[in-house]
């Protein structure tokens, strides 16, 4: 019998995140679930062998590099290589006007965002190049506010850019490497920080969905059906592109 390919998810307790893991295992992959909240973690490792699919949950924050060299580690050790890797951590904290963000929030903002994207790609790509049959996929999280801008959201847009940025200068030079790397860009999600804003009357649910030209928020299974698409061998050929999982948003 051959061994399933290995993929490791990061944000993996909640949202986008646990979706991504739910999808990646139906789809035959053994899922590393990783986050910081092991309790709801072990919950989407028992939902997955529930379903016959094979997944551990390893704690880990990428806000420290230390851990996320870790968890790349803790990743082999367990299943042997690293085949996929979608780095969805992230956070969007309150924003408001430019000139009234704090720079506090503005740097944990780039550490979670940025640098822990970029963390995950630089031990993730280490790995995978050093394997035996080298290669893989990864894909990043970016967002619609990373390919324009969103009033009142500079210091979100920002990180996201970067993630744009490295996203697809890593793909240029991994492209010879068999290392196939891509984003998927969501529009309004509802996810249960979307919904919880909606809830606390922090945002309106119908001007949200108005955004879009569908009418309506994306759901997260249907940004993991986009993430295990560019993560399979159906997306070979594709590398260094950012996937819009929309409803149309940017085509307008």
């Amino acid at each position: 019998m051959s061994t399933p390919a290995t993929a490791l998810v990061t944000g993996a307790t909640t949202g986008i995140g646990k979706e991504t893991s739910l999808a990646l295992a139906r789809a035959g992959h053994a899922v590393v679930v990783s986050g910081r909240r092991t309790e709801a973690g072990e919950a989407v490792v028992r939902e997955i062998r529930d379903n016959g699919g094979e997944a551990t949950f390893i704690a880990a924050d990428v806000n420290s590099e230390d851990s996320v060299v870790a968890l790349v580690a803790a990743t082999v050790e367990r299943f042997g290589r690293l085949d996929v890797a979608v780095n969805n951590a992230g956070i969007s904290l309150d924003t408001g006007r430019l000139a009234d963000e704090s720079t506090s929030t503005f740097q944990q903002m780039l550490t979670t965002n940025v640098l822990g994207v970029f963390w995950g790609m630089k031990y993730q790509i280490r790995q995978m190049l050093s394997q035996d049959n080298p290669g893989g996929a990864i894909i990043n999280l970016a967002s619609i506010a990373g390919l324009g801008g969103i009033r009142y959201a500079a210091n979100y847009s920002a990180t996201k850019h970067a993630v744009v940025g490295l996203t697809k200068s890593a793909a240029l030079e991994y492209a010879t490497d068999n290392i196939r790397i891509n984003g998927v860009a969501p529009a309004a999600t509802k996810t249960d920080i979307l919904s919880n804003a909606i809830e606390a009357g922090t945002w309106d649910e119908a001007t949200i969905a108005a955004l879009q030209p569908v009418n309506r928020m994306g759901r997260p299974e249907e940004i993991a059906a986009a993430i295990t698409w560019l993560a399979s061998p159906a997306a070979s050929f594709v590398t260094g592109t950012i996937l819009n999982v929309d409803g149309g948003y940017k085509a307008q």
